[in-house]
């Protein structure tokens, strides 16, 4: 699609304010930003110097799939049978990589029938299933997960996936044995604000790859990559490259090892708020003036905001969508957010920054949410109601390094 079209294309999308304006959303409003699923899609496989895996786990809505698509990415990254069935109706012909190190017999054959080749292992047992399922085709990638040192991720996947040193090259010297293709893969965690851990994680796979004594077809520096969120800004991509390519160049791989990447936030956080409308306001006793009041609204943890919730507390930008029309209130207060179920621990503690005079019947839209927003919600206490729409604003925050602020596409 060339540039006029996709300008053209966004111009007949609608914003936020005037789907809301025309819908008055009672359920949560889920806005859907084509344009910078692609524009991130595409700036991330022009930059990175290898295959580009999407995690399909991070959104699998099918309209997000295919922005991506439109986009340039070609491989994805899946962890179940069901994401694997999902994205071969979607993309006959897209390159499926089963890359959970544990999975259901059955979940590898289905996979293996569907056309995937490539699996994640990281224990011998696994490896003997794979090999059992699939009969030991001549086509056959097995991926060695190794476990890398805890590195400054905000969310830690150290702890239930990963051989450690002496088993991960054990399990390459095997694999090497019993298929054509073999390789290390690693994720150094969600959200990971610290490039460096890539280097350290890669430095590892050299010392595994020197121990097994075998040569590898492929190096995948996992997913991990971070997007900016309220008051958390982390160092800009080029960074994060910068140092996988000087860790892949110090290994000294041979000619034909592929570099594969399994990005999930970094393509789609941007690309999806969701509108909630305000349920009631609780303002605290003079007394307590330091605690920030109390918005009830129609999402919350068991919904698109489990992130937001008491594990780990995420913030997220929002702004007022008034219902009546009014120009807000210039001056700010902080809120915390309860959702509409009758859980006590349905609760978001912020505190989320807002006009003074939010009321309610109220909208406020809630970005960042492309990641593990809808892909997490539950339908606890009956209130699994959503709506969606396309819409053409730029995100509410923007990331440096992917898609500029104010942008509408790349």
């Amino acid at each position: 699609m060339s540039k006029h079209h996709r300008h053209s294309a966004l111009a007949t999308l609608p914003s936020v304010a005037e789907v809301v304006a025309a819908a008055h959303p009672g359920v949560p409003l889920h806005c859907l930003r084509p344009h910078t699923f692609r524009a991130n899609a595409r700036r991330f496989t022009s930059r990175f110097p290898g295959d580009v895996l999407y995690a399909v786990k991070c959104n699998p809505e099918p309209a997000v799939l295919r922005a991506l698509w439109a986009g340039g990415i070609r491989h994805f990254d899946a962890a179940s049978a069901g994401e694997v069935r999902l994205v071969r109706r979607l993309f006959p012909k897209a390159a499926i990589h089963f890359m959970h190190p544990v999975k259901s017999r059955e979940a590898i054959r289905e996979a293996f029938a569907l056309g995937v080749r490539d699996f994640a292992l990281d224990s011998a047992d696994e490896l003997d299933k794979i090999l059992e399922e699939t009969a030991s085709p001549h086509d056959l990638g097995l991926m060695v997960r190794l476990a890398p040192p805890r590195g400054g991720a905000v969310y830690d996947l150290s702890g239930k996936f990963g051989a450690p040193l002496a088993e991960a090259a054990a399990l390459l010297r095997l694999g090497r044995a019993a298929a054509p293709r073999v390789g290390l893969c690693f994720h150094v965690g969600s959200q990971c604000l610290e490039p460096a851990a890539y280097g350290r994680a890669l430095a590892l796979a050299g010392r595994i790859i020197a121990e097994a004594g075998v040569p590898i077809d492929v190096m995948d520096v996992g997913g991990g990559f971070p997007v900016s969120y309220p008051e958390e800004v982390p160092p800009p991509l080029d960074d994060y490259l910068s140092v996988i390519a000087e860790g892949v160049a110090r290994l000294g791989l041979p000619a034909q090892c592929r570099l594969w990447s399994e990005p999930g936030r970094a393509l789609v956080a941007p690309g999806q708020s969701v509108v909630v409308q305000v349920l009631a306001r609780r303002d605290n006793a003079e007394t307590d003036s330091a605690r920030p009041s109390a918005l009830y609204i129609n999402d919350g943890v068991y919904g698109a905001l489990s992130d937001a919730g008491t594990a780990l507390g995420w913030r997220f930008p929002v702004r007022l969508i008034p219902a009546d029309g009014r120009t807000p209130m210039a001056a700010l207060r902080p809120f915390e957010f309860f959702g509409p179920t009758c859980d006590s621990a349905d609760r978001m503690r912020g505190p989320f920054q807002l006009p003074a005079d939010v009321t309610e019947g109220d909208w406020i839209e809630i970005g960042q949410l492309g990641a593990y927003g809808s892909a997490l919600r539950t339908a606890f206490n009956g209130f699994d109601q959503a709506a969606w729409s396309e819409v053409r604003d730029p995100p509410l925050l923007a990331t440096p390094g992917y898609l500029a602020k104010g942008s509408r596409a790349a």
